[in-house]
């Protein structure tokens, strides 16, 4: 399967760069760049021929503000600025889009419950995001709130063109509702007793007057548009799915509610509110509206933007992006999404994570315990990309220990140590020169090839091995070569070591442009350490990962370590006190501590 994967995102990354999408021919015909205005986009540059108002956007769901941020949107969200940083650095603009759905009937039943009114509700969650944002190193352009004003606008012009359309009529519906999906299902989808899959909770009886969408009348247009673009939906085992869901045939749903009142009301008619999906599917549409624009309507937002280059998603609301969400654009007039992929679910030590059994996994607790680059790392690197992955506490430390603290962050602190040690942490010569006819230089070039390769094609964790394997041969070259000993020999022995440590380090450089899309933070103080400042850092662009930007009398900063080990620490049992004198000495697991490597 992963060949086949592979494969067709081969195809689906080229679709982005093919003749229907100039963006991509943007960046290979541009050289000239000036560095983006958006304080948000730190690395942020961008071409400025008469092309580049072609935007690359990109998006996370708006998430849902029933309950506070979980492991699963935090993934989504990593990955899209993973996504985002790396078209930077390619000196593409981007618009990078998130936010929050905040209508429907499980918004206003979660603020009763915690005794808050849904407004209220809702602004405590949204800011739960914002904040949880900043401390992943979330990058975002725009942040969607759909109890914006401005949204509203946005929905209810679409809702009018596609009612002028001929696709929404009113009629009676009688089915079985699951309020958490906030979606009628079809009884033969359903587990015993009526359960929802998903939620694993029985669907409700309901019959409903509501406004319904004419989805059966863009069966055919949405079979050849799969036909037409198999990478419009990707991973390609996702385009299956939505192929079958198409095939069984389409049927109308309903766009409205008559029993919520927590929502957009309909226009032409108060009494009804516009069904949550319909509302915040438009709010990858309402987000590209300007900040000053008060009053924004379809045709202005659209320029600024759409389509999207991506929609980054859950494999469970495929549905609603690759059937309806096509459907209604189709209705509407307007361009379809470049790419929607779907992405698997996140499990913990083998289970579905879930309050019952008590595994949850709280991003917030892990960001805090073991810092943004250690999550953002493990997640990327660890689980494939578009498939399903596991968490596991034990995992999680063997795997950042082993690859940022000692494969890269042990390199660099014992290069450095060694420059500081024999040369005053001053490079001898310029690392071109250094690596003249040298075998490693063109190890380091390939890898930073195939890295890029692999960020292209949303290989995120084949782009980490990458980076990987040039620290991996960077340290068998330091072992080999041995400048300790060369260094002792002093004369041209002295001056071989001393371009041994050039050469390393210059790879060390570029491992830090080629990883700063996963991991921001640790790149930045890996080029600090280097003697560069924040802003050299923030000004990087993919062009900087040529060898050669290291420079003879270029000095290096103190060395230190730039990432933190996890150790586990046991203590003595501790009664009073006062330790415990036994035969026996008793050890217990007392806390996961991070200390310095």
């Amino acid at each position: 399967m992963a060949s086949r994967v592979q494969s067709s995102i081969q195809n689906s990354l080229r679709f982005l760069s093919s003749s229907s999408s100039p963006d991509f021919q943007i960046f290979l015909k541009c050289r000239p760049l000036r560095p983006s205005r958006n304080p948000r986009s730190r690395t942020a540059i961008y071409c400025t021929c008469s092309n580049a108002a072609e935007p690359f956007v990109l998006t996370t769901p708006l998430y849902y503000v029933n309950a506070p941020p979980h492991m699963g949107s935090a993934y989504t969200t990593i990955a899209a600025d993973a996504t985002a940083r790396f078209q930077r650095l390619l000196g593409k603009k981007v618009i990078f889009i998130t936010g929050t759905d905040e209508h429907g009937e499980k918004i206003a039943n979660a603020a009763a419950a915690s005794g808050s009114s849904p407004s209220e509700h809702c602004d405590s969650i949204s800011l739960a995001y914002k904040a949880l944002w900043r401390e992943l190193d979330i990058s975002y352009d725009k942040f969607i709130r759909t109890t914006d004003p401005k949204h509203e606008n946005i929905v209810k012009e679409f809702y009018s063109k596609v009612l002028a359309n001929g696709d929404i009529y009113r009629a009676d519906y009688e089915g079985l509702y699951c309020v958490n999906c906030e979606e009628y299902k079809d009884e033969k989808e359903l587990l015993d007793n009526n359960c929802c899959p998903m939620h694993l909770k029985p669907c409700v009886q309901r019959k409903e007057d509501n406004y319904f969408f004419a989805l059966s009348k863009y069966q055919k247009k949405l079979e050849d548009v799969l036909t037409d673009n198999p990478d419009f939906v990707q991973p390609p085992f996702r385009l299956n799915e939505v192929q079958g869901w198409i095939k069984s045939g389409l049927i109308d749903f309903s766009i409205s509610r008559s029993s919520v009142d927590w929502g957009i009301r309909v226009p032409n008619d108060s009494k009804q509110t516009i069904y949550v999906w319909f509302d915040a599917l438009l709010g990858y549409i309402s987000a590209l509206a300007e900040e000053n624009d008060q009053q924004p309507n379809l045709q202005t937002v659209i320029s600024s933007g759409w389509p999207a280059s991506l929609h980054l998603i859950g494999k469970d609301i495929l549905r609603f992006h690759a059937v309806y969400w096509p459907a209604m654009l189709m209705s509407a007039g307007l361009s379809l999404p470049k790419m929607v992929f779907g992405h698997g679910f996140l499990t913990k030590d083998g289970l579905k994570m879930g309050k019952s059994l008590g595994n949850t996994l709280e991003p917030t607790d892990l960001v805090h315990r073991f810092g943004p680059d250690a999550v953002r790392y493990f997640f990327l690197k660890e689980v494939e990309f578009g498939s399903d992955g596991d968490y596991s506490e034990d995992r999680f430390i063997n795997i950042i220990n082993a690859h940022l603290a000692n494969t890269i962050g042990n390199l660099l602190n014992r290069t450095l140590g060694l420059l500081k040690k024999n040369c005053q942490s001053t490079f001898a010569v310029d690392s071109i020169v250094a690596a003249e006819g040298n075998m490693f230089k063109d190890t380091v070039e390939r890898l930073v090839y195939k890295s890029r390769t692999h960020y292209e094609n949303l290989e995120i964790s084949s782009a980490c091995e990458a980076v990987l394997e040039i620290c991996s041969a960077g340290n068998v070259y330091i072992d080999e070569k041995a400048p300790w000993s060369l260094f002792k020999q002093g004369g041209s022995a002295f001056e071989t070591a001393a371009k041994d440590l050039v050469i390393v380090l210059e790879a060390i450089r570029i491992v830090a442009i080629v990883l700063s899309p996963i991991t921001p933070s640790l790149s930045s103080r890996i080029y600090t350490q280097l003697g560069f400042s924040e802003d050299q850092f923030n000004g990087v662009t993919w062009s900087d990962t040529r060898w050669g930007g290291l420079k003879q009398g270029h000095v290096t900063a103190e060395p230190k370590p730039v990432f933190v080990r996890i150790e586990l620490l046991t203590e003595e049992n501790n009664v009073g006190g006062e330790f415990q004198k036994a035969n026996k000495k008793i050890e217990r697991q007392k806390t996961r501590k991070v200390v310095e490597a």
